[in-house]
């Protein structure tokens, strides 16, 4: 009698992920955890600040949807504690943030981006943009290559990106980098020497066709905070003004952080 060796058991499915919704409009917030609820997540919802932290400490969620119009305590100020904007400590790394924000939020928007914030949607919204997004953050936040395919750290000076750990050290000091950064640098780090303008990282790094300039600006300028001796005058992430961006491994000079007369700036909006 033959015997019949029985077929082997399926991996064990992923555990949904959490996602805390803060929002005080409550028609907004029905909306955004239905769509989230029905693409799988698993949601819950405050309508201010200081139950967002509270219920974060508890809940533990993969992603924050945050307002940032606010009753209690700010948006900006949820954004702040959540991400740990005054801690030095380079592990674990902080919860991802969406920010939802109005038209008329763009100074605050940009703080939101300064403090750390992963990705913005504008008021009003696509529910299923919003979805997308929040995949999207996700996948770059948790992304890790395949064990059998092991990734070699990437180095540059004394700059070490490890792809696999998602984990970046400068001269053997961890450096607190969010998602978005840590995708930033080592996209610069594998690109030595190119000249990337902001429209080329919004879409390689970020995987935007389109989205606001401003938001590969500020996230450059909290890379160089973090990489750079002298942010002010910055020499491994320089300027090339009316192209965009450098990295320089060695620790070379750009044309520097100055106006840019052939290219202009509309009123409002940060420069490279």
């Amino acid at each position: 009698m033959s015997r019949t060796t029985p077929p082997a058991a399926p991996p064990p499915a992923a555990p949904p992920r959490r996602i805390l919704v803060v929002e005080d409009d409550p028609t907004v917030a029905e909306v955004v955890t239905g769509y989230l609820t029905r693409a799988g997540y698993v949601t819950e919802h405050v309508a201010d600040g200081w139950a967002a932290l509270d219920r974060a400490a508890v809940f533990r969620p993969h992603l924050v949807v945050l307002d940032l119009m606010l009753p209690g305590l700010d948006g900006l100020e949820v954004c702040r504690r959540l991400r740990g904007a005054h801690s030095t400590a380079p592990a674990p790394p902080p919860v991802p943030v969406v920010m939802l924000t109005a038209r008329g939020e763009a100074p605050d928007r940009i703080l939101g981006l300064e403090l750390g914030a992963d990705d913005y949607v504008t008021k009003p919204f696509s529910p299923r943009e919003l979805v997308l997004r929040i995949g999207s953050v996700l996948r770059r936040a948790e992304a890790a290559p395949p064990a059998a395919t092991p990734v070699p750290p990437v180095r540059a000076g004394d700059l070490t990106a490890e792809p696999a750990a998602r984990h970046a050290v400068r001269a053997g000091r961890p450096l607190s980098l969010t998602s978005r950064e840590f995708d930033l640098l080592l996209f610069l780090m594998r690109n030595p020497g190119r000249v990337f303008a902001r429209e080329d990282l919004l879409h390689q790094v970020w995987g935007w066709e389109f989205g606001d300039l401003s938001t590969v600006t500020v996230h450059v300028r909290r890379l160089r905070e973090k990489i750079e001796d002298d942010p002010a005058a910055p020499r491994l992430i320089v300027t090339v003004w009316g192209a965009g961006y450098r990295f320089d491994p060695a620790g070379g000079t750009g044309d520097g952080d100055r106006p840019d007369p052939a290219s202009p700036t509309p009123a409002g909006t940060p420069r490279p």
